[in-house]
């Protein structure tokens, strides 16, 4: 997905959660960028948006909400549109049951200097709808 795309994108789905880290969260896992992560990060795994970004994602069974740095490829199951780390399932609320429905909502795409945010409509396009 190009980064125009992307940053209008939002998407509704079925969540999991995994976990890169092994040996009881001791030993970091890595994620597609090369990225040591931990289980206790706020981070997820996405299909096709670009590496990295940022996901406000919200539970819509409880409207609980977190915000998630995108930098890893998944889920690779079904039609599950988002994988998230424990960290992130336990604040939306649904660690125990494994699976949830969620809206996932772009904030941002890229890093430093090459962090972009969607355009917000200017005054004259919120008056007249152009």
């Amino acid at each position: 997905m190009d980064v125009e795309t992307a940053l209008y994108h939002g998407e509704v789905g079925t969540a999991s959660w995994y976990n890169e880290s092994r040996w009881f969260g001791l030993v970091r896992g890595n994620t597609s960028l090369g990225e040591k992560v931990m289980p206790w990060h706020n981070i997820a795994a996405h299909k096709t948006l670009p590496l990295p970004c940022v996901v406000k994602v919200t539970n819509l069974e409880n409207g609980r909400s977190v915000k998630c740095r995108v930098n890893d490829r998944g889920p690779f199951i079904g039609d599950r549109v988002i994988d998230l780390s424990p960290r992130a399932a336990k604040k939306l609320g649904f660690y125990d049951q494994g699976l949830a429905t969620v809206e996932i909502e772009v904030l941002s795409v890229g890093d430093g200097p090459y962090r972009r945010k969607p355009k917000k409509p200017g005054f004259f396009s919120r008056l007249f709808g152009g």
